[in-house]
């Protein structure tokens, strides 16, 4: 044999070596940085140029003395170094003689928890770092229930720094059952506890004479022979699109990634939500033609007959179809530092689909170190809840449990286009396929008709005393007298009935506005001219009121009187009670009022007399 072969050999047997993917966690200062540095020294995994420039650092940066600091290998932040944190996840490759690994060292502080959860969302086993002096810390729960959120089934509790505690078993074993007592109660059931020493490379690569009493495997021997099963190729078949590929008219594609299963040509397929359905043409994996592919892979499937397919749909296999909903029972991790509001719409990404979505209801809120079932009316950054969720379509989906890529998604703020939460769905609520929308012969057009009229909202918003209800009053009044059906909705009178129940937080102005919205569209399908005259203080509510409407029939009025003119005015002196306290969350005062950025009228209502305004609301109703 040549030693080229030897080399191909070699080459091929470490291609075929199974990947883990796992993550370092737990509370901040637990010695997860430490822990896996000294992991890639011990394992001997540095080059002689990353020892060199890690003693270089070590002198520099590090917290050792003129020890090294392991932490330097994945604290590469500057940011890092000089606060001794880790801030962003950092990810590391190395491999042995049995296996190959991808280890995401997760920062520590709940303000990154966020980044820790990123870092969770692709391992399949979890270090969970536990300070032997300080034991299970909030963080610690928090990290094992995002753990448990994500689906992680095994769990290594790496009780650091035993060195400091003179490698006190009694201690260890209290910790031990301590977090066996969590994880029983979180539904994870395969624990490994080992006592390290990440600073005196104890119980790492080889068993530690520090710790005779420990009989099992020191951590990288259980990382080598954990077995991780990864079931997606035995399940149905599903791929949600992530392209159409049409270089030019006589070939259409369809490009993504395998979430499971596997398919081959010939395989009847159904396209969802559609249903529409076709046979398997052609196969490829890059510039390759197959005959079959798997979970994993990234392919292009043609079809024998063209089908209405878009990105963000899923291919599956058409005797094993998904379910499709649109409303649904979801665990929801609240990343930001503005509080989830139930009602407030929101993008959700799932698979490869982008979709409207709002919180319905949030359950309870869930006690990350009681798993006690807390009522909620918001959530605030890091808190974790059970809700339900309804979109604006139906889509294919999958409960978590059974497939990750189905059955997670992000919510995306629609104005910043930040990542606001992750979360993962339970299953779709009844009602989302008991409930189905029922046609009727008679429509909107034929209602306006007989009105002889176009139906519209006339949707007024701006500052307690601005002179809403004024100018809308006198619209009703005028549009009455040209003979047209109208119906005034106005904010102080819907609150002595339909929204009754519901405060000045922030919150309830939220669902204060949906439901006025809704009662607005159904008015507007009745064939009316509604006219609304709400404070409706923030623009993402005013978006969603405007969505619920056609083109042309939401019409935003603004209007525009400086908070000085309104606390002068203050007939109903409640600018006078709201600087002394007595009204809490008054619009302007202490709460916000945002401006609308691109409203159809804007009224000035010290230049002009509110009787000129209001004929030119009613020009814009007419026109």
């Amino acid at each position: 044999m040549t030693h080229a072969t030897d080399i191909a050999d070699y080459l091929a047997r470490h291609e075929r070596k199974p990947l883990l993917r796992f993550i370092t966690c737990g509370s901040v200062d637990d010695g997860k940085s430490t822990l896996i540095g000294r992991l890639l020294y011990e394992s001997k995994q540095l080059y002689d140029d990353q020892l060199a420039k890690l003693e270089r650092d070590s002198a520099r940066h590090g917290s050792q003395g003129e020890a090294i600091d392991y932490a330097l290998l994945l604290d590469g932040l500057a940011a890092e170094r000089e606060q001794g944190i880790t801030i962003d996840v950092a990810y590391r490759y190395f491999g042995t003689d049995r296996r190959q690994f991808i280890v995401a060292d997760c920062p520590g502080h709940e303000q990154y928890t966020r980044n820790m959860a990123t870092g969770a969302s692709t391992a399949d086993v979890a270090v969970v770092l536990v300070d032997a002096r300080k034991g299970l810390l909030t963080q610690t729960r928090r990290h094992s229930y995002i753990v448990a959120l994500l689906g992680i089934r095994h769990i290594v509790l790496a009780v650091n720094k035993m060195d400091l505690i003179g490698y006190d078993q009694t201690r260890f074993d209290d910790i031990a059952a301590a977090y066996t007592e969590l994880a029983d109660a979180l539904g994870i059931r395969q624990v490994r506890a080992i006592p390290m020493s990440g600073l005196c490379g104890d119980n790492i690569v080889a068993r530690s004479a520090a710790t005779p009493w420990y009989a099992g495997p020191p951590l990288l021997e259980h990382l080598e022979t954990i077995a991780v099963d990864h079931d997606d190729a035995g399940a149905p078949f599903r791929m949600p699109v992530q392209w159409v590929c049409r270089p030019d008219q006589d070939f259409r594609g369809y490009a993504g990634l395998i979430a499971s299963g596997r398919v081959q040509v010939g395989d009847e397929l159904v396209s969802q939500p559609s249903g529409r359905h076709a046979r398997v043409a052609t196969l490829s994996v890059g510039d390759s033609a197959r005959e079959s592919v798997e979970a994993g892979q990234s392919a292009l499937i043609s079809l024998d007959h063209e089908i209405d397919v878009s990105r963000g749909d899923v291919l599956a296999a058409a005797a094993s179809a998904c379910a499709i909903a649109d409303q649904f029972a979801v665990q929801l991790l609240w990343l930001h530092d503005a509080p989830l509001m139930p009602s407030r719409r929101y993008l959700m990404k799932i698979g490869t689909r982008t979709v409207n979505t709002q919180i319905t209801g949030i359950k309870h809120k869930i006690d990350v170190n009681t798993q006690e079932h807390l009522a909620a009316t918001r959530l605030l950054l890091n808190e974790v809840a059970q809700c339900n969720i309804a979109l604006d379509q139906d889509i294919a989906f999958a409960p978590y449990a059974e497939n990750r890529t189905l059955g997670s998604f992000i919510l995306i703020d629609r104005t910043t286009h930040a990542t606001v939460a992750m979360g993962r769905i339970e299953f779709a609520l009844r009602r989302a396929s008991n409930v189905h929308w029922q046609a009727l012969d008679v429509g909107k057009a034929a209602r306006a008709k007989i009105k002889d009229q176009i139906p519209r909202c006339l949707w007024f918003t701006g500052l307690s005393g601005s002179g809403k209800s004024t100018i809308a009053n006198l619209v009703e009044k005028r549009l009455l007298a040209l003979g047209h059906h109208t119906y005034l909705l106005d904010g102080d009178n819907v609150r002595h009935g339909l929204n009754r129940d519901l405060g000045f937080s922030a919150e309830d102005r939220v669902e204060n506005i949906r439901r006025i919205a809704e009662v607005a569209r159904l008015m507007v399908d009745a064939g009316l001219i509604v006219i609304v005259s709400f404070i409706s203080p923030f623009r993402d509510e005013r978006r969603m009121a405007r969505e619920r409407f056609g083109d042309g029939e939401f019409v935003e009025i603004f209007v525009d009187t400086p908070l000085a003119v309104c606390e002068q005015r203050d007939v109903k002196g409640l600018y006078a009670k709201a600087r002394a306290g007595l009204i809490p969350n008054f619009t302007g005062i202490d709460s916000p009022y945002e401006r609308p950025q691109q409203a159809e009228l804007v009224l000035d209502t010290i230049s002009e007399q509110t009787d000129a305004l209001a004929l030119k609301v009613v020009d814009a109703a007419l026109k």
